[in-house]
């Protein structure tokens, strides 16, 4: 495997130097940040990322207030509380995406949240202790017990929250193929994830970034996204 530091190097390289990669870091919380988060803001965070799924990312964060005042602040008790036919409504509701199925995705996730919320005293530490060198680890269980929560919008639902993990970008797939990982152009199996986050590891163990900034960091090295 390549050496991380070479593909740094290029990354720099690329960015036009040190600082200016630097600034395209992304924050990542600790874990005192993530436990403080209220779980309204866990959910409202899964929901935007699911809802800019397929759709303009850029129309979704305009709307997002709207979003905000129909679903009650993402306040996780008072959504527990609404009727099928106030759910159903939602789908004549001009503030939000009028989609059935990305509105049930809600719903189902509020029970999700609450539940979690139970079990660990606050979605956020729910959040926040589970290792970031097991992410495949909670990828799956988002995907298993949330609703639409696989693929690219767990991910950066993590990201977006500030939980430390990486994202599975077009250039990042391609640098690790590049390097020899044996995983395929849309890495979905069990059997890839098991590869990348290995890499990962690896890497964090040789560098001691973050993941989120390794994920950025190989982003930056391979692809069209030169200065």
């Amino acid at each position: 495997m390549k050496n991380f530091a070479e593909i740094k190097d290029r990354a720099e390289y690329r960015k036009g130097g040190i600082e200016k990669l630097s600034a395209l870091m992304p924050r990542v919380a600790s874990k005192k940040e993530l436990i403080s988060l209220g779980d309204d803001r866990y959910l409202a965070m899964m929901t935007k990322s699911i809802n800019q799924a397929g759709f303009s990312w850029k129309v979704i964060e305009k709307k997002w207030p709207e979003f905000e005042e129909a679903f009650l602040g993402f306040d996780t008790f008072k959504l527990s509380y609404l009727s099928p036919e106030q759910w159903e409504a939602f789908t004549n509701d001009r503030r939000v995406v009028r989609n059935w199925q990305k509105i049930k995705a809600l719903q189902d996730n509020v029970f999700f949240v609450r539940e979690e919320s139970r079990r660990h005293d606050g979605f956020g530490n729910f959040i926040a202790n589970w290792p970031a060198d097991d992410q495949i680890g909670l990828m799956a269980y988002l995907k298993e017990k949330g609703s639409r929560l696989g693929g690219q919008s767990a991910l950066w639902f993590l990201r977006r929250m500030g939980k430390d993990c990486f994202i599975l970008a077009r250039d990042v797939v391609v640098l690790l193929r590049s390097i020899g990982l044996d995983i395929a152009e849309n890495p979905t199996s069990k059997r890839d994830l098991i590869k990348i986050q290995a890499q990962f590891n690896a890497w964090h163990i040789e560098t001691e970034l973050p993941y989120s900034h390794l994920s950025r960091i190989v982003a930056c090295s391979v692809g069209e996204n030169r200065l």
